[in-house]
This record gives structure tokens, C-alpha cells and sequence, in this order.
């Protein structure tokens, strides 16, 4: 669970569980238990989101490689996630949808929950049984489930060039888009 960190199971799910709670606090101090703050950049209102995903997204990237390249981590024993081009895809949209509607994904209605709000008991429910009918479901579309698959792809093995180069790209692009979010939303706030 902590891979490629060497801890026992029992030590792993504490840890795991510690780091969880962290999580759902940090979330919710940041105002993101609040669907309102979660949809607000689909109404190009509040950019929050993006900031946060993309700041971590960024500093994950920056951490892990530089770890590996100091010999303190070894990559290969970091598992990545299969790629299925088309299905992934399309379960992006699903759950870009679902997202719209209800404020919230799954870790932030957890917050969302824990913090008292009932909508968000409601998400959580509708994740449970989109969950369950894909389970029902999965046979009829096994088929596309496990179409286009690449592997664990990344960025730099796609490409073929040093990851360094992609991480130095993603922060000048997220320079970019950080400033005309913070643009679009002063805008926005003096219109107001």
C-alpha cells in the first residue's frame, strides 16, 4: 500500500489511514468539501481546483523523479495505472458529468460529507450505485473496457525524451494558465 516503501500491512493501513485523514482535512480547509467551489470553474468562476490539482500534479512529478534520479526510489517498483485509450476517455466524460451535477468527486464528497453536508451523502450514494451497475453491466462491455490498452504509459516514455523536459514544460504551461486563470477571475471580480 506504501509501496515502494517497506512497512508492514498493519503499519501500511495506519499509515494509510493517518495520511487519509490528513487528506480529507487539508480538502476541506482549502474549500474544496464545497461543491459550490468545485464546480465554480465550469462556470469559469473559481479556478481553485485546477490550481490544486495542478500544483500537485506538478509537485508529485518534480518529487518523484528527482527522488529517482538520486537513486532514493526506484521506479520501477511504482506501479502505474494500465492506460485504455478510448475507455478512459470515456469514463473521463462520465465522471466530468457526474462531477458537474452533483459538485463534487469522490474524495471531496467524503469531505463534503464529513463536514455536514448532505448532498454530498447523496454523491456518495450515486457513486455507490454507478459502481454497482458497472459491475452488473461489465460483461456486456468488457470488450470496449479493455480496448486501446498502452501499458503503464507516461508522458516521457510516449514521447521518448527525458522527463525533466516534460516537467519543465508542464510548469511553464502551468505558469501560464495560472496567471490567466488569476486574469479571468479578477476580471470576474470587477465586473462583479
Amino acid at each position: 500500500m506504501t509501496a515502494p516503501l517497506v512497512f508492514s500491512q498493519n503499519a501500511s493501513l495506519l499509515i494509510a489511514v493517518i495520511l487519509g485523514i490528513f487528506f480529507g482535512m487539508f480538502l476541506e480547509r482549502g474549500g474544496l468539501g464545497n461543491p459550490h467551489k468545485l464546480t465554480g470553474v465550469f462556470y469559469l468562476a473559481d479556478f481553485t481546483v485546477p490550481k490544486v490539482m495542478f500544483t500537485a500534479i506538478l509537485v508529485a512529478a518534480f518529487g518523484l523523479y528527482l527522488l529517482s534520479d538520486l537513486k532514493l526510489l526506484d521506479m520501477e517498483r511504482v506501479w502505474i495505472v494500465p492506460t485504455f485509450f478510448w475507455p478512459q476517455i470515456a469514463g473521463g466524460a462520465l465522471f466530468g458529468i457526474g462531477f458537474l451535477i452533483s459538485g463534487y468527486c469522490p474524495g471531496t464528497a467524503v469531505a463534503g460529507f464529513a463536514s455536514g453536508r448532505l448532498d454530498a451523502l447523496v454523491t456518495m450514494i450515486g457513486i455507490g450505485a454507478g459502481s454497482l451497475l458497472f459491475a452488473v453491466l461489465y460483461p456486456f462491455v468488457e470488450g470496449f473496457y479493455v480496448s486501446s490498452g498502452m501499458g503503464g504509459a507516461t508522458l516521457p516514455k510516449i514521447i521518448g525524451i527525458s522527463h525533466w523536459f516534460v516537467i519543465a514544460f508542464l510548469v511553464v504551461f502551468a505558469a501560464g494558465m495560472f496567471y490567466f486563470m488569476e486574469w479571468f477571475e479578477r476580471r470576474g471580480r470587477e465586473q462583479s
